[in-house]
């Protein structure tokens, strides 16, 4: 295993008070690595940056089109939502259309991340639902799925169940490997996650950046990622929600981007102009990381200008504030970029 690199640091006082190293992959839909820093095989798993490859067969065995389902509720399956009401509502939607009750929503109950939702439930007196977990979207596509397979939805999250079984080949497909090759455990919404080295993930986000790229790809699959595609770019509030980084990342760069965080740090973008995905592993798991990473390879890869990335300026040197609210330090990348290239996109 190769040294990880460092990707992001902490300062204060003029020090440098911590140092966050990792790992990650600049890859082509064939495959191809264009770009690594620290172990471009490094053994991720990807929690919720799965969640686009995840919803694929949604669209590929038709559900999507049976039940109608929207562009926004098709995003809301691909993202990880803060709770807000149009999130919730649009995954209500998804379960009263494939007929599915929200008593089914296996995946637990936590308050809103978007912080006036869950005042103004708490406000009100009221209790968050399952609707509210930030993994809802996904849940109602598994349970989606089930009704048109005509699956019980009893036990849906369980590893051996058809669902998990179908959703597993296709995270295999999309990242480049075999349902067996998938490391397995468990997430923290009780589903299966899947363990893939770096440069699979990013393969998989590449096949959403450029899927005509990827020759392994049907069709009907290219297809199905296309209209996954539209539904994402089209609706970034759907991915994550308001002053989360992966919706305004992809507000900042309007069509050229898909934006993935997953859980203990591990995240994915599909390029879309270059045609390439990049996946990294903030290697001790830590979320504060990100964000300034994520703004600087959009800046490296030229998907946006200095100019464009004024809006995400909190997001590219991040405010360490003590409890007073008061600015004492700053979380900023500090990626060395020597070798590592901006790709052309080959078509």
């Amino acid at each position: 295993m190769k040294i990880p690199a460092p990707l992001a640091k902490v300062t204060r006082g003029g020090l440098t008070e911590s140092i966050h190293r990792g790992h990650f992959a600049v890859v082509r839909p064939d495959g191809a690595l264009l770009d690594s820093l620290g172990d471009p095989d490094f053994p991720t798993f990807l929690r919720s940056a799965a969640k686009p490859f995840q919803t694929v067969p949604v669209v590929e065995e038709g559900a999507a089109a049976r039940f109608g389902f929207t562009e926004p509720e098709l995003a809301v399956m691909c993202g990880s939502h803060s709770g807000q009401d149009f999130h919730v509502e649009a995954v209500r939607s998804i379960l009263t259309k494939a007929g599915v009750g929200v008593e089914a929503l296996e995946c637990g109950v936590h308050r809103p991340s978007h912080r006036p939702t869950a005042k103004a439930l708490a406000d009100r007196g009221e209790a968050p639902s399952p609707l509210h977990n930030n993994c809802s979207g996904k849940h109602a596509a598994m349970l989606a799925l089930c009704a048109h397979k005509g699956w019980p939805v009893e036990g849906y999250i369980e590893p051996g169940n058809p669902v998990q079984l179908l959703i597993r080949r296709y995270v295999a497909e999309c990242c480049g490997t075999t349902p067996d090759e998938l490391g397995i455990g468990v997430d923290g919404c009780g589903v299966p996650v899947f363990r893939a080295p770096l440069r699979s993930v990013a393969r998989g986000f590449a096949s959403f950046a450029w899927p005509e790229g990827n020759p392994a790809l049907s069709r009907e699959r290219i297809s199905a990622i296309r209209t996954l595609m539209r539904s994402c770019l089209d609706n970034p509030e759907m991915v994550a929600g308001d002053e989360r980084i992966c919706t305004e990342a992809m507000r900042a760069a309007p069509g050229r981007v898909i934006a993935k965080t997953g859980a203990e740090a591990s995240y994915g973008i599909a390029f879309i102009d270059a045609g390439v995905g990049v996946a990294f592993k903030v290697e001790d798991g830590n979320m504060r990381a990100l964000e300034p990473i994520v703004v600087e390879l959009m800046l490296r890869m030229g998907t946006i200008s200095e100019e464009e990335a004024a809006p995400l300026s909190r997001f590219r040197r991040v405010s360490i504030k003590n409890h007073r609210r008061e600015t004492v330090g700053l979380i900023e990348a500090i990626i060395d970029w020597r070798g590592l290239d901006r790709p052309d996109k080959k078509r």
